[in-house]
């Protein structure tokens, strides 16, 4: 998180010294195992009795209180104690997406009750800080205050201002990106806890809408990011991201043709990348539209979804060395994109690279690239190539994962990790003191941060394990997610899965069922899902023309689904042209009408409206169930 204090620098001679490799077969379902661990060390808010990394404690307790909101829970991105919503979604969605695609792995290997685990500790967190429709917390602390002290989670005394986005400080990209991660965390939890889903799918639909209706950057919001996690990409790419996740998760029309109606002019077709990460997600969108194009639900969009698709292969291309730019790597054959926090970039890519050769190999097909067509196998004999460098196989023969192997980083850039656990001395470690008796120390941590991937290598293959080469020896959440899906992939194999079926992710224990497909809502773009409590549901009763023009009457029902009483009900009504009866106008929104204040448990009301075209829009905007 913080900037360089001094320059590593190494002869490139010594390399040679560490040659020839440590080419050793890997243990890739153990080290599974510990990337799931590390999100456990990361946890804030109360833990639970069945906390495996034993050496954490409480923390983060009055998170939110002062704004009057529950906000305890969450993850912690990297080595300090502040939560970031934009990382931590993107962590949950990339978590999402591995076990959507390798879950039935993870089930083999014993592992997929424990990433369930560790994604719905950042839903459940997600789910709070999104507690109106138009309103998300998106960071807890400041990186500033945070930094300026050396504390173990348990024991800062640091500021901890929540900071929100709505529709006065908008912020489309975080709306945008925790909207994904609710989409592809609801098709993880379809068939464990399918009321659960539902709730994840109700709060995507209000979070796309949000993101959507009122564009911005958050970061030109909550200004207190930009030193830290500042929103390069914009927005666009987020709200393509969510419009495909929310397409998967439904099957709802209308986010497949989001997807075809703004790709262009959203640079979905027009960016050709060679990096993917919590900010730019433009080739994470490409890869799972070449997906939706390869199963044929392209329809009227296949010529606009091809170009995303030869965008995605243009991704592809780059980062085996048969692109017309490719990406760069070190000298032992490592993705290399910055100095700080590299190794975000190569899971990032290697996940991206891991699905689409299954992708192609379920549709018999091959990459296409500048230097000729690529066999899927070769994209994955890529993503393994970079995934055993960051186990051991490099010139300096060092595991960039905590824990595994027999030499890996033991000066890890981490507040909680780097300080005596409170458990083993419970003595308050204060804001200063701990620089001067823990990051200062010349010697290992004294708990080990189990599956943590650090920032990693130099250009060159150099790595300097010290505390405060925060830019080479600092985790990240964001790191590890992508990961998970790789390793779960190389230790389970492929299995004969098609990964362009519909998508089952298996109960922890697993149930043999045929699945059922995901809900689609009755309306468009925010329909209430099957889970919400109330339903709204349209038809034309009648038309007429006059003087050349049809006119239609639409009724509209909407109707109480709960065991409680509807109050304080707000529609938003859109692509309206025409009168309307049967509601109460308040500013952009609409209400009970005026003979009425609330809707008993399984009741409806009705309001009709004409006009001349196909149906309004209409969704909920807010309620409260008394």
């Amino acid at each position: 998180m913080e900037k360089l204090m001094r320059l590593i620098s190494m002869a490139p001679w010594l390399l040679l010294l560490c040659l020839p490799f440590a080419f050793a077969g890997h243990d890739y379902n153990q080290a599974l195992s510990k990337s799931i661990l590390f999100f456990e060390a990361q946890r804030s808010g109360y833990l639970p009795h069945n906390q495996r990394v034993t050496w954490r404690a409480d923390s983060g307790l009055n998170d939110g209180k002062a704004s009057g909101v529950d906000l305890v829970g969450g993850y912690y991105d990297a080595g300090d104690n502040v939560k970031f919503g934009l990382p931590m979604a993107f962590t949950i969605t990339m978590m999402s997406w591995s076990i959507v695609d390798y879950g039935k792995q993870m089930a083999a290997n014993g592992e997929l009750g424990h990433a369930l685990e560790a994604v719905k500790w950042g839903t459940d967190y997600l789910l709070k800080a999104h507690p109106e429709p138009y309103v998300l917390y998106g960071e807890v602390g400041d990186g500033n205050s945070d930094h300026y002290c050396w504390q173990r989670p348990e024991d800062m005394t640091t500021d901890r201002h929540a900071y929100k986005i709505d529709p006065t400080n908008p912020g489309s990209d975080l709306a945008g990106e925790t909207a994904a991660a609710m989409a592809a965390a609801s098709i993880v939890f379809q068939r464990s806890n399918p009321a659960y889903s539902r709730e994840l799918l109700r709060h995507a639909y209000q979070l796309f809408e949000f993101a959507d209706k009122y564009r911005g950057k958050y970061d030109s919001s909550i200004t207190v990011a930009q030193k830290y996690y500042r929103s390069v990409s914009g927005y666009n790419d987020e709200l393509l991201w969510a419009a495909a996740w929310l397409y998967q998760a439904s099957n709802n029309q209308y986010y497949l043709n989001y997807l075809g109606n703004n790709g262009d002019s959203m640079g979905g077709t027009g960016w050709a990348m060679t990096e993917f990460g919590w900010d730019v997600k433009y080739a994470g969108v490409q890869t799972l539209v070449a997906k939706f194009l390869m199963q044929g639900k392209a329809g009227l969009h296949a010529p606009v979804f091809e170009r995303y698709h030869e965008k995605a292969e243009y991704f592809m291309c780059s980062l085996i060395g048969k692109g017309g730019r490719n990406v760069q790597k070190t000298p032992g054959g490592l993705i290399f994109r910055q100095r700080w926090n590299n190794m975000q970039f190569v899971t990032s890519a290697s996940f991206l690279a891991t699905v689409y050769s299954d992708y192609l190999t379920s549709s018999s097909g091959s990459l296409k690239c500048a230097a000729g067509n690529v066999a899927p196998s070769e994209l994955l004999s890529f993503a393994k190539s970079q995934v055993d460098y960051l186990l051991g196989d490099n010139p300096r023969a060092t595991s960039y994962m905590v824990g595994y192997g027999n030499n890996y980083p033991q000066q890890v850039h981490h507040r909680g990790s780097s300080i005596v656990s409170i458990k083993v001395d419970p003595e308050f470690v204060a804001c200063r003191q701990g620089y001067g008796t823990w990051y200062t120390r010349k010697a290992s941590d004294p708990n080990v941060l189990t599956g943590a991937v650090v920032g990693g290598p130099d250009a060159y293959d150099n790595f300097a394990d010290e505390r405060d080469n925060y830019e080479q020896t600092e985790p990240a959440t964001y790191n590890n997610a992508p990961l998970l899906g790789i390793l779960a992939r190389l230790g389970g194999g492929h299995g004969g899965y098609n990964q362009l079926l519909p998508v089952v992710v298996p109960a922890p224990n697993p149930v043999f069922a045929k699945p059922k497909p995901a809900p689609k809502p009755e309306l468009t773009p925010t329909p209430a899902s099957s889970s919400s409590p109330i339903a709204i549901k349209q038809k034309m009763t009648t038309s007429w023309n006059d003087k050349g023009k049809t006119y239609y009457r639409y009724s509209t029902v909407v109707t109480n689904k709960s065991y409680r009483t509807l109050k304080d009900l707000k529609l938003s009504i859109s692509k309206l042209y025409g009168p309307l009866w049967g509601l109460t106008k308040s500013g952009n929104s609409y209400g009970f009408p005026a003979w009425l204040n609330s809707l008993p448990s399984g009741k409806s009301l009705e309001f009709v409206y004409i006009h001349s075209t196909s149906p309004a829009d209409v969704s909920i905007s807010s309620y409260n169930l008394a």
